[in-house]
């Protein structure tokens, strides 16, 4: 039997991977030296524009999905000291394979996900695309369940699950992000059989955030949002060993969160 090994995770919503190499980023990832990094809302479409720096960093392959559908917008990257068996990008002709927004790395002993959740708070349609995109991936995600392998996907799910998870939660009750027909999906997620690994080891934390407005300096009065998040199959969840904010960390208006897990 093949010995478990402890890896560490993270994911981080960079606002602007270029503007996160200027602050430091390269540098935070080498000191870090996590085992995999994944990385929502690049900003980037055309990936050879970026730095060497960036492309190959030292120990690191690095797989990118851009939006090609406008320049400066979504995207995610995934950084892995292991090279994946199969990495995914296209998920045929439906909501998951535009705006950049899904990669899929397949590894020996589990499938990640890294995801950028859409933002629904600029209309009503970019919310009913929202809630599409939630659909459609829940969808797709029990079709790889079939596969019997575990799965962690983590990303900007640009949703506070519960009251506990965001600064006020009756003032924005009505807002697109706790909105109750946005927050069910995160039930349907669980209920699918996967976990929210920082409620796991942390069920009863508050002031526990991830994302503050920029505008309103919240960071500084600590007024935030849960809504970044890593989720397991409910079949490694005992293997959960660190599930952690890095709210010490500055270079977005999100910070990093950590999973550390044995596999």
């Amino acid at each position: 039997m093949a010995k478990k090994q402890s890896i560490s995770l993270i994911s981080w919503n960079v606002n602007g991977i270029r503007a996160a190499e200027r602050k430091g980023f390269l540098s935070w990832l080498e000191e870090g030296q996590h085992d995999i990094v994944s990385v929502q809302e690049t900003k980037v479409h055309d990936h050879n524009i970026l730095s060497d720096a960036l492309l190959k960093p030292c120990g690191y392959t690095t797989f990118w999905h851009g939006a090609t559908e406008k320049k400066g917008y979504s995207g995610v990257a995934v950084f892995t000291k292991e090279i994946p068996k199969k990495v995914i990008t296209n998920f045929g002709k439906n909501i998951l394979s535009k705006e950049g927004r899904v990669l899929q790395l397949e590894f020996e002993k589990y499938i990640l996900f890294n995801i950028y959740f859409p933002n629904g708070g600029a209309s009503d349609e970019r919310l009913a695309y929202k809630l599409r995109f939630y659909k459609t991936f829940l969808s797709y995600i029990k079709k790889v369940q079939k596969q019997k392998k575990p799965i962690i996907f983590c990303g900007d799910v640009n949703t506070a699950h519960h009251d506990i998870d965001l600064a006020r939660p009756k003032q924005n009750i009505h807002t697109s992000g706790f909105m109750p027909i946005e927050r069910v999906w995160l039930d349907q997620f669980e209920q699918a059989g996967f976990v929210d690994t920082f409620r796991l080891l942390h069920p009863n934390k508050t002031e526990a955030y991830t994302w503050w407005d920029m505008k309103t300096h919240a960071r500084n009065r600590n007024v935030g949002w849960r809504i970044d998040y890593f989720y397991v199959s409910k079949s490694i969840k005992q293997r959960v060993t660190g599930a952690n904010i890095l709210s010490d960390t500055y270079g977005s208006d999100h910070c990093p969160v950590q999973l550390n897990i044995s596999l």
